[in-house]
Parts: structure tokens; sequence; C-alpha cells
């Protein structure tokens, strides 16, 4: 049977890990790849503000290639959608022409994706779209993916939240008002273990730290 491959954008935490493991039960789909945001000087993956090293810690436990698009800091989107297709055009030399996105329910951001794919000649996979959130992130939990709150928006929920466990005592002190997948930028994560991962990436907590309206916890290797 013939597949498709496909490169994943990869930001490392649960929506990322939960695409992946959807892509993978996919038999006419092959993951050629993970493909990051990184940003430069900081070496850090964009917005998460997890380290390289952990990125490529991640990527070397699941056994995939990690494409990574270079931005500067405070990178315009103009700039961003410069780097995505510089980016990407190796893969596409190579017949990769799907990239596939963890998006659950923004309805803008895919359009605005799905614009910028088209400008390129490729084409958008959308694997947990349109889930329910809560049914998600139980499932999430449910499926023995370990993941950390790497970073939180403290205006939409409360830096005490900052470094904890994505897990089910979690879930039950969420606020109501706060999607328990993070969808609208609430939190994000960091995925350290789970279903195909050949071993667990080790992770210790460092030092907190605010930007605001971020509060984000420096995740170390070991």
């Amino acid at each position: 049977m013939e597949t498709t491959p496909v490169l994943l954008s990869w930001s490392g935490g649960k929506d990322s890990m939960m695409s992946l493991l959807a892509l993978r039960e996919d038999p006419a789909v092959e993951v050629a790849g993970l493909l990051t945001s990184v940003t430069s000087g900081y070496e850090r993956v964009s917005v998460h503000g997890v380290r390289r090293e952990l990125l490529d810690a991640q990527a070397a436990a699941l056994g995939l290639p990690v494409v990574e698009i270079h931005l500067a800091p405070e990178s315009s989107n103009a700039a961003y959608e410069e780097a995505f297709a510089a980016a990407v055009a190796a893969p596409l030399a190579r017949g990769v022409r799907t990239v596939a996105f963890g998006d659950l329910f923004l309805a803008d951001v895919r359009a605005y994706r799905e614009a910028l794919l088209d400008r390129l000649g490729l084409d958008g996979l959308y694997p947990v779209w349109g889930r329910d959130t809560a049914a998600f992130a139980r499932d999430v939990v449910a499926r023995g993916v370990r993941a950390v709150l790497c970073a939180v928006d403290t205006g939409r929920l409360d830096a005490a939240f900052a470094g904890r466990d994505y897990d089910e005592a979690l879930l039950e002190e969420l606020p109501e008002e706060v999607d328990p997948a993070g969808e609208r930028g609430e939190f994000h994560t960091f995925v350290w273990d789970g279903p195909g991962f050949a071993a667990p990436v080790a992770i210790r907590r460092g030092k907190v730290e605010d930007r605001p309206p971020m509060r984000y916890t420096d995740l170390l290797a070991g």
C-alpha cells in the first residue's frame, strides 16, 4: 500500500504528541519528520521556551528527524512565512507535500495555515481537529502521554500551574473558563514520555522566569 509522507508541525507538547499517535495509527500515512520553530539566539522552541537539547532528545526517542524553522526573536508573520518556506524546501523536493498540525478548533489559525500551505503548493492535515477538548484532555492522560506545563499565560491561568504535571489532578483543578487542552494559549506543555518513546526523556525543573504575560519553567536535561 502506498503511503503519503507527512511532516508534523511539532511544538513538543501534548497536542503534537496526540497528532503523532493519530498519524502513526493511519496506514495511509508515513510520518517523515517533525517540523519545529526554533528561536535563534535563545536556541529554544518558539513560544514554548523549551531548550533545543530537549527537542532533540524527544525526536531521538521517537525515531524521527527534526526539520527546523529558524526564527529571529519577535519575528513578524512575514518573517515566519519566509522561514517556513525555507524549512520545507528540502522535504518538498523529496516529495513531502503534506504538513500536519495539531489544531483542535481555532478556525482562524487553520485558515492562516491553509493559505500559507496553498501558496507553497502544500496540503494540510489536521488529525485531531474537531475533538471535544475535555474528552481530548482526558484521553491524553489515559493514553499514557506524560507532560509538564512549561509555560503559562498568567493573564488566563494562575502562575502556580507552571511546572505542574499534566494529569488528572491538574484537569480537576483547572478553572472552568480555561480550555482543558489550553487551545487558546492558556498554557503550553512538554511531553517527556508516551506511546512510541524508546525511553523517557529525563528532565528536571529549573528556575521559573516571568516574561509577562507568560511564566516559563526552565526544563533541564536529566
